[in-house]
């Protein structure tokens, strides 16, 4: 079957799709219905369903007799270490941490918080959770003790599962001072807490209350996995909310299996016991998806990797790690491609290595300009797929089934809806738009398996964030097309579209634009207020390394390019050369930040930013033209 068989037999019958779906996980007590619409709009998957992430994750590839397949491969540059874990040897650690765990009184529906880096171990305390029915909840390592007091005080762990230390290039995160200050300042207590030391930095741990991740397991009695429902919350991840508090999205444990081991083969083809890679973090979603739960369940290999796309020691440790362990599909951000175009733009690295192993290369995350694609699929030779999906899906929305059907790749597209997803486009009304043009994002309800059901103790905030501006419509906040052949086009978050003198523009298609000057190698385009249009743009361009030519004339010709492309009714007239982008550590560019401080406005810091010393020079930009007046 083609991808069009595939997304019309979902669509005459999702129920028996999705009950096809979900004979390929597992099952203590099987479902007898797929979809639970009792109380729609909040919808429900298999949720009389009994059944255990970890048992699917894990043991039941080691009863199959696949225990000496390789679950794992730890390569961490920073440390110059590599090791594997085998299927069976997983389970064994897995099972111990679970029944000291379970000894110190966690049990179903407990919270834990994780507050690791990327070692397998940080895996482990998310399966040893799941194993027990416990609901995890992963905080990025090194994220502030405020933001991580909130998120304690929001879940309300009864324990918190941390390392010592986290590792950058250069320099030793210490993440012991930075957990007791987050207990310090939250109202709520864990009743105790495990540290994983690391021979990087041994953490001093607080008598009564913190446990060292070996010793306490020591004599403890393995724990067996523990059914839970279907519809029982997997994990709880927080994403950040425009009002400043964190949204708690949940993940309800029957349909996070049942679409992620899907998806493995369906879209990033790959088959049991392959390796599949996805260089992310376990603190965001695709870390969760397809490091940790996604391969493991569909019985692949899958890779922790503890590095920088460039630095660890170069731009050439993607190309390392794909020839050395024989990747067979790879996932990263854009950002990760741009900072290593920026650092070798011929791919000199490359040549250095073997990558005939990979398939293809999936981007997400953020927009994937045109000209990092074409950079990429020059130089590496495969099929390079961008796909669109949100923390809150966990898988996604938009892409190219490469596992049904590899569709013809349009560039700047992230390809087609996947079954689940009935993709439209809607004016300010709630209207459906023509094809080619603009509007807000939606997907008809109900959102398919493994998606958010509900926000963590917030059902009214859940409500009004994503089901009341279109009813009957889960609201994605992204804004974009769809064309004639049904291509979707994401063109820029819903508060990204500028409205300049009366004409609705896209932010994200005049980047395109200026990525594809030969000097850039990335940017961002901001709208900031102006009293005679409302909006007007303003470019701000890193250039390439070794680009040595006078800043003004380069700000010049961007200007001109995006004239040219986009035309007059654009008013761009603006293009500042930086040397940095303010960025999440996820790679984000936070753009929204960038037009507050263009207007002058007040704005919270980011949680998740990279370096705060960066807003000092975009602000210091924006002054030398006039804007960023306190």
């Amino acid at each position: 079957m083609g991808y069009k068989e595939v997304y019309d037999s979902w669509k005459q019958d999702p129920e028996g799709f999705w009950m096809q779906a979900a004979d390929a996980i597992d099952w203590f007590e099987k479902p007898t219905r797929a979809l639970n619409d009792d109380n729609a709009p909040l919808y429900e998957w298999f949720s009389d369903g009994m059944v255990n992430t970890c048992w699917n994750a894990v043991d039941r590839h080691v009863e199959a007799g696949h225990g000496d397949r390789t679950a794992i491969i730890y390569d961490s540059p920073i440390t110059d270490t590599k090791h594997k874990i085998s299927y069976a040897e997983l389970r064994d650690r897995v099972a111990s941490l679970a029944g000291a765990l379970r000894a110190k009184g966690i049990e179903k529906g407990d919270r834990v918080i994780i507050y690791m880096p990327m070692v397998p171990e940080a895996l482990e305390a998310m399966l040893a959770c799941a194993r027990l029915g416990a609901v995890h909840s992963v905080v990025f390592g090194g994220f502030a003790a405020n933001e991580l007091a909130v998120r304690i005080d929001d879940a309300q762990p009864k324990a918190i599962i941390a390392a010592s230390c986290g590792l950058e290039p250069g320099r030793v995160v210490h993440y012991k001072p930075l957990l007791d200050g987050a207990i310090d300042q939250a109202s709520h207590k864990p009743e105790f807490c495990v540290i994983f030391q690391r021979e990087q930095e041994v953490a001093h741990l607080e008598d009564g209350r913190d446990v060292d991740w070996h010793a306490f397991q020591y004599g403890v009695e393995p724990a067996e996995c523990v059914p839970v429902e279907g519809n029982h919350p997997a994990y709880i991840l927080y994403t950040s909310g425009t009002t400043g508090a964190p949204k708690g999205v949940i993940r309800a444990t029957g349909g996070h299996l049942v679409a992620l081991n899907w998806t493995m083969k369906n879209i990033y083809n790959v088959d049991p016991g392959d390796v599949f890679w996805a260089a992310s973090d376990v603190g965001w979603v695709v870390g969760h998806s397809y490091i940790c739960y996604g391969p493991l369940i569909h019985g692949n290999t899958t890779i922790v990797f503890e590095g920088k796309p460039v630095g660890t020691p170069d731009a050439g440790t993607f190309w390392r790690v794909i020839s050395e362990h024989n990747v067979r599909s790879f996932f990263t951000a854009p950002t990760a491609f741009r900072a290593i175009k920026r650092e070798d733009p011929k791919g000199e690295c490359l040549k250095d290595y073997d990558i005939s192993c990979l398939r293809a290369l999936y981007l997400a995350g953020e927009r994937a300009d045109p000209d990092t694609i074409e950079w990429a699929q020059k130089i590496m030779g495969v099929p390079v797929y961008d796909h669109w999906w949100q923390t809150e899906t966990g898988w996604t929305i938009a892409g190219n089934p490469a596992g049904v059907e590899a569709l013809p790749v349009k560039i700047g597209s992230p390809t087609v809806a996947m079954p689940g997803y009935d993709i439209q486009i809607l004016d300010e009304a709630g209207h459906q738009m023509p094809a080619g043009e603009l509007g807000a994002i939606a997907v008809k309800l109900p959102l398919p398996p493994g998606t958010l059901p509900n926000l963590w103790n917030a059902e009214d905030r859940f409500r009004k964030s994503y089901l009341t501006t279109f009813p009957g419509y889960y609201e994605t906040g992204d804004a974009g097309m769809i064309d004639e052949d049904g291509y979707v086009y994401i063109m820029a978050r819903t508060d990204d579209v500028i409205n300049v003198a009366g004409h609705r523009l896209s932010t994200g298609g005049m980047e395109e634009v200026l990525a594809a000057h030969p000097d850039v190698a990335e940017c961002a385009v901001i709208g900031v207020t102006d009293e005679l249009k409302g909006q007007l743009p303003v470019g701000f361009v890193c250039l390439t390394k070794g680009v040595d030519r006078a800043h003004d004339e380069i700000a010049k010709e961007c200007v001109k390019l995006v004239r040219e492309k986009i035309g007059p009714v654009a008013a761009f007239k603006l293009a500042l050369v930086v040397d940095r982008l303010p960025k999440t550590r996820s790679g984000k560019i936070l753009r929204a930040t960038m037009v507050k401080i263009a207007d002058g406005e007040e704005f919270k810091m980011p949680a998740t930013i990279d370096d705060p010393a960066i807003l000092d020079e975009i602000r210091e930009a924006l002054q030398s033209i006039g804007y960023a007046k306190a």
